[in-house]
């Protein structure tokens, strides 16, 4: 925890402008929770409104603040982002005396979207969904072409990146009767609390856990380091048979040599939640390649983390923090501690 500097926060009421539209519909918990400062539900302001309201603020409640924004932002103490990301805040832009906190919660969900995704194509349900859809009745029983499907515990499931949610992931895998095994930055740092993989590599060793997965998950965070991670050469070190499922960010992937690998059969599917920018007027799913065509990917609207309970959890947190602001207790979840 990082503790605010000065005590004026714990004097007088703070004025707090929430500019995320999804947080917002938790305004009674924010405002039960957080304190009887002066909250203003700012999402749906244009952006003129949205910079007064910003000028007068204690605290921006956010997923976003540009830096024109933090310009006019004199009295600031704290931005609280409503997810784990803070790269659409100017944090450079910002004050020394600005604190920054974020929040997570969406581990669970996200695991659970990546179970599903994995049965879902390793059990042929898009196929066999338009084939029922079309009137053809296909099973085992009816044509020698239906494969059999494999049952989890007979599947090695390869993470790249154990961070929070990459070890949710393992921990359901595990139940499940999954062989995991990961890479990451710091492969003998402590394992977290209650996964039991069969190894964990540093990423020189990508190459080892792409090419003996039968499923591959991309969870680590998009930076220099891992923009285009995964390109033509990793996948092509997949098995034909292997599934790749990516709840990251779309660039960790090169979508031109995944699209590719897709087309071509050279891999037997992939799961796409995360995508390679926002959605456009005649570009949805957004990228520059049809996903959406193929018949052996699972696309979602990077919506793997959206149970009700991640946000609830969320809003619980930045309540806490702005009671802690206005207390001049320490703040938890800091990414930018104040000077």
């Amino acid at each position: 925890m990082v503790a605010v500097h000065g005590t004026a926060a714990a004097e007088r009421q703070l004025n707090i402008v929430v500019t995320d539209p999804i947080i917002s519909r938790f305004e009674t918990q924010l405002r039960h929770d957080g304190g009887a400062h002066r909250w203003q539900m700012a999402s749906a302001w244009d952006a003129d409104r949205q910079g007064k309201a910003i000028a007068d603020a204690d605290v921006v409640v956010c997923s976003a603040l540009p830096a024109e924004q933090v310009a006019v932002a004199s009295r600031l103490q704290l931005v609280h982002v409503t997810g784990a990301g803070f790269d659409k805040v100017a944090v450079g832009s910002l004050a020394p005396s600005v604190a920054v906190a974020n929040t997570f919660h969406h581990a669970r969900p996200i695991a659970e979207h990546v179970l599903m995704v994995t049965l879902m194509l390793s059990r042929r349900v898009l196929a066999a969904d338009r084939e029922l859809r079309a009137g053809n009745w296909q099973t085992i029983a009816t044509s020698p072409e239906v494969p059999f499907h494999p049952t989890l515990d007979s599947m090695v499931l390869g993470l790249v990146g154990l961070g929070s949610i990459g070890s949710e992931v393992a921990r359901l895998a595990e139940a499940m009767g999954m062989t995991v095994q990961a890479v990451r930055n710091n492969p003998a740092a402590k394992l977290p609390e209650g996964i039991h993989p069969a190894w964990v590599g540093g990423n020189d060793e990508l190459p080892k856990l792409l090419e003996t997965s039968d499923v591959v998950v991309v969870t680590v965070p998009l930076h220099a380091d891992t923009y285009g991670l995964i390109g033509a050469a990793e996948i092509a070190r997949m098995k034909s048979s292997a599934f790749l499922i990516n709840v990251a960010r779309g660039p960790v992937v090169d979508q031109a040599a995944l699209y590719d690998a897709l087309a071509g059969n050279r891999i037997a599917g992939a799961g796409i939640d995360v995508w390679w920018g926002l959605p456009a007027e005649g570009n949805i799913p957004p990228s520059d390649f049809a996903f959406e065509t193929l018949p052996n990917v699972v696309v979602t609207p990077h919506y793997s983390g959206h149970a009700r309970v991640t946000f609830e959890r969320r809003a619980a947190d930045i309540a806490a923090n702005i009671a802690n602001l206005a207390a001049g207790r320490p703040l938890f979840n800091v990414v930018r501690a104040a000077e």
